[in-house]
């Protein structure tokens, strides 16, 4: 079998407590780099433990070596920080909106060597099962910040950021490819939040009209994987926030299912669809033949168990757009996609990914 396999995960996994207490000692300079890379080994084979247990054959490494699902990757290409927020932004409730972070660039994209070739060279040698590695997407920077952040210091050309982005991008999804990777999922969480009013007003208050926006945006995730490895399989994951629970957007896929799903040169996404916030399963309709989806409807942002009946009618009903034969069931996003993770217990993340697994061979066989 290759993927996508019909119960999937999106990524990150809750870190266990003491890894962290030794990530914080060791960012204090109390904890040498070589301690700290001993304990991540020891949580990440852990985890692909509980995932194996769990019955998934997609297996990540919790991005345990990250403070969160994106800011690991874009220091490594520059000084660039996609999550800097106001000192006055505090942790709110469980299932409110969260103020969007923004995005700060001071100095030019440049790849300058694999950033998680060696991730998966040894998530790979702790298991027989598929290997995925996670990226971010390369548009969140600019979703962030606009024109305005690129311009603020690192570039005088709008058209040199994105050039440096995309050849930046292409040379890490090769290297992975050149090293056995078969299986990238992209995290290009700006997609999902373009049918969020407050989002249109956002874009609109920096000049941009939206649509325009969501169209660059289609254009460059399409120079980033043109003519690739064939060897590498992408997969774009789209969500509209999960930060402790809460979220950054809301509005479902409809004013965007076109463009998203027709235009983009991608045949496998995964949408988020644990809430109402999300809309209904109709934008399906507009999946072309061929292409696959993975229906998020496990939500990682709480601990309540979804019924099982429940999820097995939701999927039936998304069938009703597209063909369950390229219908998938996974999580909605990853437990932890900042370190501290989502309001959820380690037993309850288990329990959620042997459901997801559980209602996938029920529907599927």
């Amino acid at each position: 079998m290759t993927p996508p396999f019909r119960a999937d995960q999106i990524g990150s996994l809750l870190r266990p407590p003491a890894l962290l207490d030794i990530r914080r000692r060791h960012a204090a300079g109390l904890v040498g780099a070589a301690d700290c890379a001993r304990a991540e080994d020891e949580a990440i084979r852990e985890a692909v433990a509980m995932q194996e247990r769990a019955g998934l054959n997609i297996i990540s490494d919790g991005e345990f070596r990250r403070a969160s699902y994106h800011s690991y990757f874009f220091a490594k290409l520059g000084d660039l920080k996609p999550d800097w927020r106001a000192e006055d932004d505090v942790q709110g409730p469980l299932g409110t909106r969260a103020p969007q972070p923004q995005a700060r660039i001071a100095s030019k994209v440049a790849w300058t060597a694999p950033i998680h070739v060696d991730d998966f060279r040894f998530l790979k040698s702790l298991t027989s099962h598929t290997p995925k590695i996670t990226i971010p997407g390369p548009c969140a920077l600019h979703f962030r910040g606009g024109d305005a952040a690129i311009l603020k210091s690192a570039y005088t050309n709008v058209q040199d950021f994105w050039d440096d982005k995309v050849k930046a991008f292409r040379a890490e999804l090769t290297a992975l490819a050149q090293a056995g990777c078969t299986l990238v999922q992209m995290d290009e969480t700006s997609l999902a939040k373009f049918g969020d009013p407050q989002v249109q007003r956002m874009l609109q208050e920096r000049g941009e009209d939206w649509r325009a926006t969501l169209e660059l945006y289609v254009q460059i995730i399409n120079r980033v994987t043109r003519d690739l490895p064939p060897s590498l399989r992408i997969g774009i994951h789209l969500c509209r926030g999960n930060r402790g629970g809460q979220h950054h957007a809301e509005g479902g896929y409809d004013v965007a299912a076109q463009q998203l799903f027709n235009a983009i040169d991608i045949d496998l996404f995964y949408l988020e669809y644990d809430s109402e916030r999300a809309g209904g399963f109709e934008p399906l309709a507009a999946v072309p033949k061929g292409k696959s989806v993975v229906l998020g409807l496990v939500s990682t942002k709480s601990g309540a168990m979804e019924d099982r009946n429940a999820l097995i009618a939701r999927i039936h009903a998304a069938a009703k757009f597209m063909p369950l034969d390229h219908l998938a069931l996974s999580p909605q996003c990853g437990f932890a996609r900042v370190d501290t993770g989502n309001p959820i217990s380690p037993q309850q993340q288990e329990a959620k990914l042997k459901l997801v697994v559980d209602v996938a061979k029920e529907v599927w066989g």
